[in-house]
């Protein structure tokens, strides 16, 4: 049984999955777990491996939900990401990493930004 927590990350992950499908992705796996750690989504986009990142607060009383995302989180992703390329013999295929954030605002219903190579080409 899932905390609060983690229920409003199911959802945004689900929110943040249908956003990127209508924009041109192709999601291959969700939650994709190792001993690295976790992919939240692993998708296509013109030609691109993309691993995303979703963040979703109820309210930015402690900022953006973009900005949990420290130089720890984004490394685990790196590592991860090295983990899943190697794992699955993915070579000479140009990869990034993106985040989507979202605040869920009771007036206005969810606020998604995407942050695309949010890293910087890490990989």
């Amino acid at each position: 049984m899932q905390n609060a927590s983690q229920a409003l990350g199911t959802i945004g992950e689900e929110l943040a999955a249908q956003y990127l499908s209508r924009r041109g992705y192709k999601i291959l796996l969700k939650n994709y777990e190792c001993d690295l750690g976790e992919i939240d989504l692993v998708a296509k986009e013109k030609g691109a491996l993309i691993f995303i990142e979703v963040k979703t607060r109820r309210s930015d009383f402690m900022g953006m939900p973009a900005e949990s995302v420290t130089f720890h989180k984004r490394a685990q992703i790196v590592k991860c990401a090295q983990y899943y390329m190697k794992r699955y013999g993915i070579k000479d295929i140009p990869c990034r990493f993106d985040v989507v954030s979202i605040l869920m605002d009771a007036e206005n219903g969810p606020l998604i930004e995407l942050i695309q190579d949010a890293f910087g080409g890490a990989v």
